[in-house]
């Protein structure tokens, strides 16, 4: 049985002219007999006359034929080898761009294009990421900080320090003890919501949450310095709490958040959907580069440690439900009835 299509995400892929679309699934035009990649140049046709099929083979078995102007066929191929390169660099093999274009087939200047377009980043931004989320894992593990260093795949802790002890938003030993030695400042504000708790390191904000304690707080940082907030803290309440009541303003506040490079990815493009409007988890997906990796994006707003500041409850299900929340679908429901007031009366 053909696989289940988001047909509104594909066809916003399609009128989009997303690349990042292609090999995710072909494109039937009723008017033509063709199917085509997402990202064909050609002039679009009417929705009625559109369909949308796993791969050209389910085209295929439909009576298409494959467009001879953007060849869909060949996007199945890209897939693979960007999956392939992917698994290279997830397993931490060690490779130039060269290597891995040379190991699936392709120029390297081609297959750079190819994987940016797939992921949403380049083949050695991919590398980094994954060894920064390695060294994370393995400083849980070791308790020697050098011995974690190098079994996450880098050459020598000074390109550890250079590279991954930013993104870890810590000193690695401090992550590896679970936080400990981290100050973190917290506060309560009401808005018209509810009670937020707002918590900050030196850095940035580290949690925004609704119906949250102290206690709740410290139970999730567990070997921090748990300390109530100054009066700079203070400063970034009120901003947090003008966010929630006047949600179209953008305040740029400063974060103290850590997660993948898809998760970041993610979060970003949370980040840019304007108050009063939503996107659907496929939608998500194709803003953070990677069309096909729904419940990823899913899972990405699940872990998400600040509400509203990054605004999760923009993302409904594709039927227009209201999916998962942190802090229930009824506060979901009230934050999305709040801001598309507040866009209503301008």
């Amino acid at each position: 049985m053909e696989q289940t299509i988001d047909s509104e995400a594909a066809w916003a892929a399609f009128t989009a002219r997303d690349r990042g679309a292609d090999g995710r699934f072909v494109v039937g035009v009723r008017t033509t007999g063709i199917y085509c990649r997402p990202s064909c140049p050609a002039r679009r046709p009417r929705r009625e006359n559109v369909s949308f099929h796993a791969d050209g083979a389910a085209a295929r078995t439909a009576g298409l034929r494959p467009c001879l102007r953007c060849l869909p066929d060949e996007a199945g191929r890209d897939q693979v080898a960007v999956s392939r390169a992917a698994a290279m660099l997830d397993r931490g093999e060690p490779a130039t761009l060269g290597e891995l274009a040379a190991e699936v087939g392709y120029a390297p200047h081609h297959f750079q294009r190819l994987f940016t377009r797939a992921t949403g980043v380049s083949p050695a931004a991919y590398a980094r990421a994954r060894r920064t989320a390695r060294a994370a894992e393995a400083l849980t593990r070791e308790s020697n900080v050098t011995d974690a260093i190098y079994e996450a795949g880098y050459a020598a802790p000074s390109r550890f320090y250079d590279e991954a002890s930013p993104r870890l938003g810590m000193a690695p030993a401090t992550w590896r003890a679970g936080g400990a030695g981290e100050t973190i400042r917290w506060t309560q504000a009401e808005t018209v919501l509810g009670a937020l708790l707002i918590a900050a390191t030196a850095r940035g904000i580290c949690r925004v949450a609704f119906d949250e304690d102290e206690a709740a707080l410290r139970a999730r940082f567990p070997h921090a310095t748990i300390v109530p907030g100054d009066d700079d803290l203070a400063g970034l309440a009120a901003q947090v709490v003008a966010q929630v009541e006047e949600p179209g303003r953008d305040l740029a506040l400063p974060l103290d958040v850590r997660g993948t490079a898809f998760q970041e990815a993610v979060w970003q493009a949370l980040r840019s959907i304007p108050a009063g409007e939503t996107r659907s988890y496929a939608e998500l997906a194709a803003m953070a580069g990677r069309p096909g990796a729904v419940r990823a994006a899913g899972t990405a707003c699940g872990s998400n440690a600040v509400a509203v500041l990054i605004p999760c409850h923009r993302v409904l299900r594709a039927d227009g439900g209201l999916g998962g929340y942190a802090y229930g679908p009824e506060r979901k429901r009230d934050l999305l009835t709040w801001e598309a007031e507040r866009k209503r009366r301008g």
